[in-house]
Order: structure tokens, then C-alpha cells, then sequence
């Protein structure tokens, strides 16, 4: 198969090489522009553009599919398929149609739940017990097309949205690949989605990784289970030496109440909105992840101090 790649993340990387290994071949990698990061502000490629240039592969990052000339190069590759996942960029018309049997995307949920940008983080932090990866053909709606394949994976109460990632990435880029074989035999069959329960998976913003000590326990272990590792549930507090940003990244549910947002002993017990959560790794700007234990000892947090 002709494929034109179209992914960012390490999430997608994992398909592409995936893709590769199974001998179709990349006529195109698309991916989203370097950006600025790190303290420098030095331009860093995405993970499939690090991938796809340590493989000579032809590689593309449009702002934007607005011009006719980068639609006009994207049809002249005359792929038969575009393989989307995580790529960043809406699709246009023109885009959707130029391969011989259309794109096929790797989403990270069960759909239609969780549509949209951050499906993984989204259903960890709604305590859903479940999800999955999917392969769809897209269409103009997001994340709307239908669906040919499956696979679903339960949540462990204690699976942070990182682990998840990584499972899920595994399990999407066996699927996929099955997909693709399907595809070449004329056999892969598709089924419209059920719009009962679909819901939208917002891009996560910053605003929101603040913690809410004001709701129950274990609505934030689930809020920091989302979070983490990145971009990290947070709280801020004065240590003795001005406000300080601390990243939670573990926390444990216990049966203790208070005050919501107080510290209700010397080794990290929080008080929030309904029972308590008892903090294990955490992380300060700038400072390695470690445990409560460890942070403890260089910076003392007592009892009665209010977190926000």
C-alpha cells in the first residue's frame, strides 16, 4: 500500500514504525511544525518528525492545509491511504478525498465517547473504568466517520494517563496494521457510529491542572491520575519563602476529613471536599519527580498549612 503518515506524538510514532516494519510504504510523513521548548526556546521536531528523518523519509509540517499548492502536493503523492493519528491539524475536503480509499484514523477511545483531542486524559479523569483505541474512516465531523475496528482495555484503578498512553499506542499500532491488510484485500468493513453517548474530549488547558481541594478525594486522584505525568495536577503553597508550585503525580484515597485543601498531618495528608488524599510522588518546578518522603525532608510541610 501507497500510505501517506500524518501523526505528532510518540503515541503516533509507535504506528508509523509499526506501519513500516509490516512493508507498506511511506510516500509522505506529515507532522506539526517545530516548536519552542525548553528554557532556551530552541525549536524541538516532534517525535514522527525525529522518527521519519533518522529514516530519510519525505517529511512535511504545514500550518495549515489552506494554499492549493499543499493540497496540490498532497494529492500528487497518489497515495492509497492517509494514516491519521494525533497529527493536530483539521482535514479539509480536498484532503480527505485525494487517497484512493480515503484516511483512516487511530483514535484513543471507544467512540463515541471521548471524542476529540485528549480522549486518554478524559476518561481517566472521568473514573471511566474503560477504554480503547478505534480505527475510522474520517469524514467531515470530528472524530464522526465510521468505524471498522476495536480493541478495548480496562482502566486500572491506579493507571496513570502516561501508562495509558503507552498501552493503548501498542495495542492501536497492531490494530491499525491488521486494518491496513483488511484494507489491501478489499475486506475491511465499516459501520457508522452510535451517537448515543457521545461526549467531547476538550484539549486539556493549563487553568485546569490546579487542584480543587474543595471536591472529593477521589475525584482528584482521578483529576491527578489524568494529569500525570504531564502536564501535572498541581498546588500551590507558601513554604516559608514565597509561593511555590508543586506537581502531585500519586496521591492515595484515605478516610480522614477536614478542611478541604489543609494539611491535616506532617507526611501529607490533604483534606478535600469528601474524605482525604494522602500525597506519594510529587514534583517541584524545576526539580526531579520523587517521593512525598523525600520531599518531606527538604522542605517540611506541618499540619495546618492551607494548600490552594
Amino acid at each position: 500500500m501507497r500510505v501517506i503518515f500524518m501523526g505528532t506524538p510518540d503515541f503516533a510514532t509507535a504506528l508509523l514504525k509499526n506501519i513500516i516494519s509490516h512493508g507498506h510504504e511511506i510516500v509522505a510523513v506529515y507532522t506539526q511544525p517545530p516548536r519552542p521548548a525548553g528554557r532556551g526556546l530552541s525549536e524541538k521536531k516532534s517525535s514522527v518528525h525525529c522518527y521519519a528523518h533518522s529514516l530519510g523519509l519525505l517529511t512535511h509540517t504545514p500550518k495549515n492545509f489552506r494554499s492549493d499548492e499543499e493540497i496540490q502536493t498532497f494529492i500528487s503523492y497518489r497515495a492509497d491511504v492517509a494514516i491519521v493519528a494525533a497529527y493536530g491539524l483539521i482535514l479539509p475536503p480536498p484532503i480527505l478525498a485525494a487517497p484512493k480509499y480515503g484516511c483512516l484514523n487511530l483514535h484513543g477511545s471507544l467512540l463515541p465517547r471521548w471524542r476529540g483531542a485528549a480522549p486518554i486524559q478524559r476518561a481517566i479523569m472521568a473514573g471511566d473504568a474503560q477504554t480503547g483505541v478505534m480505527v475510522m474512516k474520517m469524514d467531515a465531523g470530528l472524530d464522526t466517520g465510521p468505524v471498522a475496528a476495536a480493541k478495548a482495555i480496562a482502566i486500572s484503578p491506579d493507571m496513570t494517563a502516561g501508562e495509558l498512553h503507552d498501552r493503548l499506542a501498542e495495542l492501536g499500532a497492531i490494530l491499525m496494521v491488521d486494518a491496513l491488510n483488511l484494507l489491501e484485500r478489499g475486506a475491511l468493513i465499516f459501520a457508522p457510529q452510535n451517537e448515543v453517548g457521545a461526549c467531547y474530549a476538550e484539549k486539556i488547558n493549563k487553568a485546569e491542572a490546579r487542584i480543587d481541594w474543595s471536591k472529593s478525594a477521589e475525584e482528584i486522584r482521578n483529576h491527578i491520575r489524568g494529569l500525570s505525568p504531564f502536564p501535572g495536577a498541581f498546588f500551590e503553597a507558601d513554604f516559608g519563602h514565597g509561593v511555590h508550585r508543586v506537581k502531585v503525580l500519586q496521591a492515595d484515597v484515605e478516610s480522614a476529613s477536614g478542611p478541604p485543601g489543609c494539611v491535616m498531618d506532617d507526611f501529607g495528608l490533604i483534606a478535600c471536599g469528601k474524605k482525604a488524599l494522602r500525597l506519594e510522588r510529587v514534583q517541584r518546578a524545576g526539580k526531579s519527580e520523587m517521593s512525598m518522603q523525600e520531599f518531606l525532608r527538604g522542605q517540611p510541610i506541618k499540619a495546618g498549612v492551607n494548600l490552594s
